[in-house]
Protein backbone atom coordinates (compact mmCIF):
# COMPACT_ATOMS: atom_id res chain seq x y z
CA UNK A 1 0.00 0.00 0.00
CA UNK A 2 1.50 3.62 -0.95
CA UNK A 3 0.17 6.54 1.40
CA UNK A 4 -0.01 10.26 0.26
CA UNK A 5 -1.29 13.22 1.62
CA UNK A 6 -4.34 15.19 -0.03
CA UNK A 7 -4.50 18.88 1.36
CA UNK A 8 -7.92 20.74 0.17
CA UNK A 9 -6.04 24.14 -1.01
CA UNK A 10 -8.85 26.23 -1.55
CA UNK A 11 -9.69 25.85 2.36
CA UNK A 12 -7.42 28.78 2.95
CA UNK A 13 -3.84 27.45 2.87
CA UNK A 14 -1.27 29.74 3.28
CA UNK A 15 2.49 29.38 1.18
CA UNK A 16 3.74 29.16 5.06
CA UNK A 17 1.37 26.31 5.80
CA UNK A 18 2.28 24.42 2.84
CA UNK A 19 6.10 24.95 3.34
CA UNK A 20 5.29 23.45 6.88
CA UNK A 21 3.06 20.01 5.26
CA UNK A 22 5.92 19.97 2.63
CA UNK A 23 8.30 19.19 5.55
CA UNK A 24 6.80 17.11 7.79
CA UNK A 25 5.72 14.98 4.87
CA UNK A 26 9.69 15.05 3.79
CA UNK A 27 11.07 14.31 7.46
CA UNK A 28 8.42 11.33 8.12
CA UNK A 29 8.27 9.23 4.53
CA UNK A 30 5.21 10.65 3.48
CA UNK A 31 5.72 9.94 -0.25
CA UNK A 32 3.46 11.86 -1.70
CA UNK A 33 1.37 15.26 -1.33
CA UNK A 34 -1.29 15.97 -3.36
CA UNK A 35 -3.38 19.02 -3.66
CA UNK A 36 -6.75 20.19 -4.55
CA UNK A 37 -6.83 22.62 -8.25
CA UNK A 38 -9.68 24.93 -6.93
CA UNK A 39 -9.75 28.35 -7.32
CA UNK A 40 -12.52 29.44 -4.19
CA UNK A 41 -13.77 28.09 -1.23
CA UNK A 42 -16.40 25.33 -1.71
CA UNK A 43 -18.87 26.03 0.93
CA UNK A 44 -17.16 28.52 2.31
CA UNK A 45 -16.36 31.24 -0.43
CA UNK A 46 -14.37 33.27 2.21
CA UNK A 47 -11.92 30.77 1.77
CA UNK A 48 -9.25 31.31 -0.92
CA UNK A 49 -6.88 29.06 -2.74
CA UNK A 50 -3.66 29.75 -4.05
CA UNK A 51 -2.83 28.37 -7.77
CA UNK A 52 -2.30 24.89 -7.72
CA UNK A 53 0.24 24.45 -9.93
CA UNK A 54 2.54 27.75 -9.29
CA UNK A 55 1.93 26.53 -5.57
CA UNK A 56 3.41 22.90 -6.31
CA UNK A 57 6.25 24.70 -8.34
CA UNK A 58 7.31 26.34 -5.32
CA UNK A 59 7.44 23.21 -3.56
CA UNK A 60 9.23 21.49 -5.90
CA UNK A 61 12.08 23.88 -5.66
CA UNK A 62 12.28 23.61 -1.68
CA UNK A 63 12.19 19.87 -1.17
CA UNK A 64 14.45 16.99 -2.43
CA UNK A 65 11.96 13.69 -1.95
CA UNK A 66 8.14 14.33 -1.54
CA UNK A 67 5.96 13.40 -4.83
CA UNK A 68 3.60 16.03 -6.18
CA UNK A 69 0.61 16.18 -8.29
CA UNK A 70 -3.18 17.22 -8.70
CA UNK A 71 -6.30 15.69 -7.09
CA UNK A 72 -7.50 16.73 -9.87
CA UNK A 73 -6.43 19.63 -12.44
CA UNK A 74 -10.11 20.43 -14.44
CA UNK A 75 -9.88 20.25 -17.69
CA UNK A 76 -12.27 23.41 -17.88
CA UNK A 77 -9.45 25.70 -16.50
CA UNK A 78 -6.99 25.30 -18.53
CA UNK A 79 -6.00 24.27 -22.24
CA UNK A 80 -4.25 20.97 -22.48
CA UNK A 81 -1.08 22.34 -23.65
CA UNK A 82 -1.22 24.46 -20.54
CA UNK A 83 -1.24 21.95 -18.58
CA UNK A 84 0.96 19.72 -20.18
CA UNK A 85 3.52 22.49 -19.71
CA UNK A 86 2.69 23.39 -16.23
CA UNK A 87 3.15 19.50 -14.95
CA UNK A 88 6.67 19.42 -17.04
CA UNK A 89 7.77 22.65 -15.64
CA UNK A 90 7.61 21.32 -12.37
CA UNK A 91 8.88 17.73 -13.25
CA UNK A 92 11.72 19.49 -14.09
CA UNK A 93 12.63 21.56 -11.18
CA UNK A 94 11.23 18.53 -8.98
CA UNK A 95 13.79 16.25 -10.66
CA UNK A 96 10.97 14.19 -11.71
CA UNK A 97 8.80 13.92 -8.84
CA UNK A 98 5.63 15.07 -10.39
CA UNK A 99 2.39 13.42 -11.16
CA UNK A 100 -0.95 14.89 -12.90
CA UNK A 101 -4.82 14.18 -11.80
CA UNK A 102 -6.99 15.07 -14.58
CA UNK A 103 -10.71 15.70 -14.56
CA UNK A 104 -13.46 17.19 -16.06
CA UNK A 105 -14.34 19.67 -13.91
CA UNK A 106 -17.68 19.97 -11.72
CA UNK A 107 -17.88 23.06 -9.11
CA UNK A 108 -20.08 25.54 -11.92
CA UNK A 109 -20.10 28.71 -9.07
CA UNK A 110 -16.10 29.15 -9.48
CA UNK A 111 -16.21 28.90 -12.89
CA UNK A 112 -18.91 31.67 -13.12
CA UNK A 113 -16.73 33.56 -9.96
CA UNK A 114 -13.89 33.14 -12.44
CA UNK A 115 -14.98 33.58 -15.72
CA UNK A 116 -14.37 29.81 -16.87
CA UNK A 117 -16.65 28.56 -19.59
CA UNK A 118 -18.73 25.89 -17.94
CA UNK A 119 -20.55 23.67 -20.42
CA UNK A 120 -23.13 20.22 -20.25
CA UNK A 121 -21.34 17.98 -18.78
CA UNK A 122 -20.99 15.98 -21.63
CA UNK A 123 -19.51 18.83 -23.57
CA UNK A 124 -16.61 18.70 -20.03
CA UNK A 125 -16.27 14.95 -20.39
CA UNK A 126 -15.31 15.51 -24.01
CA UNK A 127 -13.04 17.79 -23.95
CA UNK A 128 -11.31 15.71 -20.84
CA UNK A 129 -11.04 12.95 -22.49
CA UNK A 130 -8.99 15.38 -25.47
CA UNK A 131 -6.77 16.38 -22.72
CA UNK A 132 -6.20 13.10 -21.37
CA UNK A 133 -4.96 12.12 -24.55
CA UNK A 134 -2.98 15.33 -25.72
CA UNK A 135 -1.11 15.28 -22.39
CA UNK A 136 0.36 12.09 -22.87
CA UNK A 137 1.39 12.51 -26.47
CA UNK A 138 2.56 15.60 -25.87
CA UNK A 139 5.05 14.53 -23.38
CA UNK A 140 5.97 11.04 -25.40
CA UNK A 141 5.87 11.99 -28.75
CA UNK A 142 8.29 13.73 -30.93
CA UNK A 143 5.44 15.32 -32.92
CA UNK A 144 2.09 15.86 -32.16
CA UNK A 145 -0.90 16.30 -35.00
CA UNK A 146 -4.49 16.50 -32.89
CA UNK A 147 -7.25 16.98 -35.02
CA UNK A 148 -10.29 16.43 -32.34
CA UNK A 149 -13.76 17.97 -31.80
CA UNK A 150 -12.48 20.38 -29.42
CA UNK A 151 -8.77 20.58 -29.38
CA UNK A 152 -6.65 20.80 -32.59
CA UNK A 153 -2.24 21.57 -32.65
CA UNK A 154 0.07 20.22 -34.63
CA UNK A 155 4.14 20.53 -33.93
CA UNK A 156 5.99 19.06 -31.20
CA UNK A 157 6.32 20.60 -27.43
CA UNK A 158 9.40 20.46 -26.06
CA UNK A 159 11.56 20.35 -23.62
CA UNK A 160 9.74 16.56 -22.63
CA UNK A 161 9.58 16.25 -19.01
CA UNK A 162 12.12 14.65 -16.91
CA UNK A 163 10.30 11.04 -16.17
CA UNK A 164 10.59 8.82 -18.57
CA UNK A 165 8.22 7.71 -20.46
CA UNK A 166 6.65 10.60 -19.06
CA UNK A 167 4.96 11.85 -15.98
CA UNK A 168 2.44 9.45 -13.81
CA UNK A 169 -1.02 10.42 -15.66
CA UNK A 170 -4.30 9.82 -12.52
CA UNK A 171 -7.38 9.80 -13.93
CA UNK A 172 -10.31 10.46 -11.32
CA UNK A 173 -14.09 9.65 -10.88
CA UNK A 174 -16.44 7.30 -10.18
CA UNK A 175 -15.83 4.53 -12.24
CA UNK A 176 -17.89 5.25 -14.86
CA UNK A 177 -17.47 4.72 -18.67
CA UNK A 178 -16.66 8.35 -19.08
CA UNK A 179 -13.91 8.51 -17.49
CA UNK A 180 -13.03 4.65 -17.27
CA UNK A 181 -12.58 4.89 -21.40
CA UNK A 182 -9.69 7.41 -21.51
CA UNK A 183 -8.07 5.83 -17.96
CA UNK A 184 -7.96 2.42 -19.68
CA UNK A 185 -6.28 4.09 -22.87
CA UNK A 186 -3.66 6.40 -20.89
CA UNK A 187 -3.73 6.71 -17.41
CA UNK A 188 -1.23 5.00 -14.62
CA UNK A 189 -3.81 5.06 -11.78
CA UNK A 190 -7.45 5.64 -11.68
CA UNK A 191 -8.67 7.42 -8.33
CA UNK A 192 -11.92 7.67 -6.64
CA UNK A 193 -13.16 9.93 -4.04
CA UNK A 194 -14.05 8.68 -0.65
CA UNK A 195 -15.78 5.30 -0.47
CA UNK A 196 -16.87 2.72 1.65
CA UNK A 197 -15.09 -0.28 1.46
CA UNK A 198 -17.94 -1.82 -1.12
CA UNK A 199 -17.51 0.63 -3.57
CA UNK A 200 -14.02 0.52 -3.62
CA UNK A 201 -14.39 -3.90 -4.51
CA UNK A 202 -17.07 -2.51 -7.02
CA UNK A 203 -15.01 0.17 -8.20
CA UNK A 204 -11.74 -2.11 -8.65
CA UNK A 205 -14.38 -4.64 -10.82
CA UNK A 206 -15.60 -2.17 -13.00
CA UNK A 207 -11.57 -1.16 -13.60
CA UNK A 208 -10.69 -4.38 -14.29
CA UNK A 209 -14.03 -5.11 -16.59
CA UNK A 210 -12.93 -1.84 -18.67
CA UNK A 211 -9.32 -2.91 -19.16
CA UNK A 212 -10.28 -6.51 -20.24
CA UNK A 213 -12.65 -5.05 -22.67
CA UNK A 214 -9.94 -2.54 -23.74
CA UNK A 215 -7.26 -5.06 -24.19
CA UNK A 216 -4.95 -3.96 -21.39
CA UNK A 217 -4.05 -6.06 -18.39
CA UNK A 218 -6.00 -4.61 -15.09
CA UNK A 219 -2.50 -5.49 -13.14
CA UNK A 220 -1.39 -2.53 -14.95
CA UNK A 221 -3.94 0.14 -13.64
CA UNK A 222 -3.62 0.59 -9.71
CA UNK A 223 -6.56 1.59 -8.22
CA UNK A 224 -6.33 4.60 -5.39
CA UNK A 225 -8.97 6.38 -2.94
CA UNK A 226 -8.66 9.67 -1.84
CA UNK A 227 -10.39 9.68 2.01
CA UNK A 228 -10.73 11.71 4.96
CA UNK A 229 -8.64 11.00 7.67
CA UNK A 230 -8.89 12.02 11.51
CA UNK A 231 -6.17 9.96 13.60
CA UNK A 232 -4.63 10.44 17.15
CA UNK A 233 -2.73 8.69 19.16
CA UNK A 234 -5.45 7.43 21.82
CA UNK A 235 -8.77 8.37 21.72
CA UNK A 236 -9.18 11.54 23.42
CA UNK A 237 -6.57 12.81 20.72
CA UNK A 238 -8.75 11.25 18.15
CA UNK A 239 -12.07 12.95 19.51
CA UNK A 240 -10.43 16.61 20.36
CA UNK A 241 -9.34 16.49 16.35
CA UNK A 242 -12.66 15.49 15.71
CA UNK A 243 -13.98 18.22 17.54
CA UNK A 244 -11.72 20.60 15.78
CA UNK A 245 -12.83 19.76 12.43
CA UNK A 246 -16.48 19.84 13.23
CA UNK A 247 -15.82 24.00 14.19
CA UNK A 248 -13.93 24.66 10.94
CA UNK A 249 -17.17 22.66 9.04
CA UNK A 250 -19.00 24.84 10.90
CA UNK A 251 -20.83 21.71 12.56
CA UNK A 252 -20.13 22.69 15.53
CA UNK A 253 -23.70 21.84 17.75
CA UNK A 254 -23.69 18.65 16.10
CA UNK A 255 -23.40 15.12 18.04
CA UNK A 256 -19.78 14.16 18.14
CA UNK A 257 -20.12 10.37 18.13
CA UNK A 258 -22.37 10.48 15.02
CA UNK A 259 -19.65 13.06 13.56
CA UNK A 260 -16.88 9.99 14.08
CA UNK A 261 -19.61 7.14 12.78
CA UNK A 262 -20.19 9.21 9.63
CA UNK A 263 -16.73 9.81 8.62
CA UNK A 264 -15.72 5.98 9.65
CA UNK A 265 -18.02 4.48 7.14
CA UNK A 266 -15.63 6.25 4.35
CA UNK A 267 -12.98 7.71 5.94
CA UNK A 268 -9.57 6.35 7.79
CA UNK A 269 -10.42 7.68 11.19
CA UNK A 270 -9.06 6.44 14.99
CA UNK A 271 -6.24 5.74 16.68
CA UNK A 272 -2.77 4.40 14.57
CA UNK A 273 -4.15 0.96 14.85
CA UNK A 274 -7.28 1.15 13.65
CA UNK A 275 -6.24 3.36 11.00
CA UNK A 276 -4.06 0.54 10.49
CA UNK A 277 -6.38 -1.75 10.41
CA UNK A 278 -8.38 0.39 8.25
CA UNK A 279 -5.62 0.85 5.55
CA UNK A 280 -4.87 -2.77 5.44
CA UNK A 281 -8.86 -3.61 4.83
CA UNK A 282 -8.79 -1.15 1.84
CA UNK A 283 -5.75 -2.75 0.44
CA UNK A 284 -7.99 -5.81 1.07
CA UNK A 285 -10.73 -4.52 -0.96
CA UNK A 286 -8.48 -3.32 -4.22
CA UNK A 287 -6.94 -0.24 -3.29
CA UNK A 288 -3.37 0.32 -4.17
CA UNK A 289 -2.72 3.78 -2.46
CA UNK A 290 -4.52 6.26 -0.23
CA UNK A 291 -4.58 9.89 -0.32
CA UNK A 292 -5.51 11.02 3.39
CA UNK A 293 -7.64 14.27 2.84
CA UNK A 294 -6.00 16.48 5.77
CA UNK A 295 -8.56 19.10 6.38
CA UNK A 296 -7.26 20.62 9.58
CA UNK A 297 -4.17 21.63 7.50
CA UNK A 298 -2.55 23.87 10.48
CA UNK A 299 -2.18 20.62 12.10
CA UNK A 300 1.17 19.51 11.36
CA UNK A 301 1.29 17.02 14.50
CA UNK A 302 -0.76 15.09 12.76
CA UNK A 303 0.85 14.46 9.80
CA UNK A 304 4.22 13.83 11.81
CA UNK A 305 1.98 10.65 13.64
CA UNK A 306 0.89 9.50 9.96
CA UNK A 307 4.76 9.42 8.70
CA UNK A 308 5.85 8.15 11.63
CA UNK A 309 3.32 5.59 12.91
CA UNK A 310 0.97 4.55 10.27
CA UNK A 311 3.22 4.58 6.85
CA UNK A 312 5.77 2.09 8.27
CA UNK A 313 2.89 -0.44 9.24
CA UNK A 314 1.20 -0.51 6.06
CA UNK A 315 4.13 -0.10 3.44
CA UNK A 316 6.36 -2.94 4.43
Amino acid sequence: MRVGLMIEGQEGVTWDQWLALAEACEETGIEALFRSDHYMGIGDPTRGSLDAWTTLAGLAARTTKLRFGTMVSPATFRHPSVLAKSAATVDHISGGRVEVGIGAGWYEREHETYGFEFPSLRTRMERFAEQVEIVHRQWTEESVDFQGKHYQLRGPALPKPVQKPRPPIIVGGGAKPGTLTPAVRFANEYDSPGATLEQCRERREAIDRACEKGGRDPATLPFSIMTGVIVGADEGEVRERARRLMQRSRNAGDDLDAFLAARKERGVVGTVSQAIERIQALEEAGVSRVFLQHLLHQDVDMVRLIGKEIVPAVTK
